[in-house]
């Protein structure tokens, strides 16, 4: 009888408990003031209410917008040539000073010039003897004694002679290669006693300073790019900045690309630039007064970007169109206006509607 009153008074307990466990769960919440809700208010407080965050703002205002160009381009040399002989022949003397600057008319190499100079005697005796000839053929024709035809035979052979000579001293002057301008040698291509043809690279002369720049600048910019604008420019791998002027502008618009090409020179005492480099061009064309905005407080969205301004004590989400920018700011063309509170803080967690506080201007 024991055992069945006991286990009778299990069951009785267990059925009590999971009346008043249901009971309790599923009983409808109350919506009267002061009832415990969701969200920041307790009991007795204002129901509904978020707790206001503290955020930090910044007037909106004008600022200057530098409608700026970047572009990369590569260095030239201001002056550059291959160093070939004009006339086929064996080197018997070769001075090319690698990577050293050589001034204008620096004998780089000398060809054999036995055979000119052979002819060139041979020419010069033949000269001096219908020299003397013309002249006793001159004092003949004065006295009659010969034909005019006959003199003027002696005449031409002088200034055939002459010619020949004239000939065989250009061909004289280019046995010897000479530097055509100031610059720097490049690597040496053959050695002492080589046969060279007017193909043949002996070498190379680049002239550093100053040096030039080949750029280009897009389409929709050709208006605003004028001769002797300043230019900045870094090489690659470099915190060095340089400046240029410009000085050519290509008269056609390349059709594939859109671009302009542009052409800049830039002193380099130095020789720290050169030829062939890869350089990044800033190019600054004009300044305006426009609303500029530090570039950290845009927020990228799918359809374009957006900001938050504190307006009657909420966060208020903008939408913005944005259009040049510079290392810091970014500057607005619509959206913001001028007096506008833009929120500077808590902008990864800030929500649109949220009520907001200002902490400092």
């Amino acid at each position: 009888m024991r055992p069945l009153l006991i286990a009778a008074g299990l069951i009785l307990a267990l059925i009590l408990g999971k009346i008043f466990f249901f009971n309790d769960s599923s009983e409808p919440k109350s919506d009267k003031p002061g009832d415990k809700k969701s969200g920041n208010a307790g009991m007795g407080g204002k129901g509904g209410d978020a707790k206001p965050m503290r955020v930090t703002t910044t007037v909106v205002g004008l600022g200057d917008s530098q409608k700026t160009v970047f572009s990369s381009g590569t260095t030239i040399a201001n002056e550059e040539v291959e160093v070939k002989s004009e006339i086929s022949g064996k080197i018997v003397k070769l001075s090319i000073p690698e990577g050293s600057v050589v001034p204008k008319g620096y004998l780089i190499a000398k060809i054999k010039d036995d055979d000119i100079l052979a002819q060139l005697r041979k020419v010069e005796l033949e000269e001096k003897l219908a020299d003397q000839i013309e002249a006793r053929q001159k004092k003949l024709l004065d006295i009659n004694a010969i034909s005019r035809e006959e003199y003027e035979i002696s005449q031409n052979r002088v200034f055939t002679l002459k010619a020949d000579k004239d000939l065989l001293k250009v061909q004289l002057e280019r046995t010897e290669i000479r530097a055509p301008f100031s610059g720097k040698v490049g690597l040496k291509n053959i050695s002492l006693g080589a046969y060279v043809t007017p193909a043949t690279v002996i070498s190379t002369i680049v002239q550093l300073n100053p040096i030039k720049l080949d750029f280009t600048v897009p389409e929709k910019y050709v208006s605003e790019v004028k001769l002797g604008k300043i230019i900045k420019f870094q090489t690659d791998g470099s915190n060095n900045e340089y400046t240029a002027k410009i000085v050519a502008i290509d008269p056609k618009v390349d059709e594939a690309l859109r671009t302009l090409k542009v052409r800049a020179i830039s002193q380099n005492g130095g020789n720290n630039l050169m030829p062939g480099m890869f350089i990044k061009v800033l190019l600054n064309l004009s300044t305006s007064q426009s609303i500029m905005i530090p570039t950290e407080m845009v927020i990228p969205v799918a359809d374009g970007k957006k900001v938050f301004v504190k307006r009657n004590g909420k966060a208020e989400e903008v939408s913005i169109i944005t259009g040049l920018r510079d290392a810091n700011n970014l500057q607005v063309l619509s959206g913001l206006n001028i007096g506008d509170s833009l929120i500077t803080s808590g902008l990864m967690t800030i929500k649109a509607g949220s009520p907001v506080f200002t902490k400092n201007n």
